[in-house]
């Protein structure tokens, strides 16, 4: 039984199995590249944005403290928690300044490295749709060719082949521009990041070292002679075995 004839199937492998195939692979890296930069993208603004809530938070807290009514009855605990808030502030404000350096140095590249994908992936569809004419079209330069070689036939696969000319010759030009840049591309990934990958590693470095300074500092204000935290925790629950003592908040 014959299976008829579909048009847009030729039966001519027009793109060679191994061109395809290295098509796909390189498609296929940049596909997964993508995906990448998206996802580091938004952990790296997640990152940020986390940061810089933590950081004022940190001021809220210390600052509440201040207008606590305890800190204005205890002068060493007024000192202390002032030097917690000024040390919150100067945190703050380096924090600020490290994020401002990944937005300007990692996040932004990240940005514009991303928007370059569209472009890319649309010169991706139009070779596809290139190619689906070229397909369409040889398909149609077979049909008149398995037919009986008459006048009219003839003229019909003449123009056919006429017009099959300019389609294959577009996506053969554009499957080869493709497989030229594709790769060029995704190589070129390692020399546009790691710029931005060491600005951020610097940054970090740059704020953890200015931690260090502030924390140390507060450290040796704050600190009590001859308390360890063994010791603060037992006096706290002490106290509030007292507090649980009274009578007004006794178990019933």
């Amino acid at each position: 039984m014959r299976i008829p004839f579909k048009i847009g199937q030729p039966k001519k492998q027009i793109v060679p199995k191994t061109v395809e195939r290295d098509f796909e692979r390189e498609y296929g890296k940049l596909q997964q590249l993508e995906d990448q930069i998206k996802k580091l993208h938004k952990d790296m603004k997640r990152s940020t944005e986390a940061d810089i809530a933590m950081s004022k938070s940190a001021v809220k807290i210390s600052s509440d403290l201040l207008t606590n009514p305890l800190c204005e009855q205890d002068q060493m605990f007024m000192e202390t928690v002032t030097a917690l808030d000024t040390a919150m502030r100067r945190m703050d404000a380096f924090n600020q300044e490290k994020v401002n350096q990944i937005q300007k140095t990692a996040i932004e590249p990240l940005k514009k490295f991303g928007n370059v994908f569209p472009s890319l992936n649309m010169a991706v569809k139009r070779r596809e749709q290139s190619l689906q004419d070229y397909k369409r079209l040889q398909s149609k330069v077979e049909k008149y060719e398995e037919k009986e070689k008459s006048g009219p036939v003839l003229v019909k696969l003449h123009q056919a082949r006429e017009e099959l000319r300019p389609v294959q010759e577009d996506f053969e030009a554009k499957n080869k521009q493709l497989l030229e840049e594709m790769p060029k591309f995704y190589n070129s990934r390692i020399d546009y990041f790691q710029p931005s990958f060491e600005a951020l590693i610097r940054a970090q470095v740059v704020y953890y070292t200015e931690m260090s300074k502030i924390f140390g500092d507060l450290t040796g204000q704050i600190e009590q002679q001859g308390k360890t935290d063994e010791q603060r925790e037992k006096e706290n629950e002490a106290k509030l075995n007292d507090l649980r003592a009274l009578s007004i908040v006794a178990d019933d």
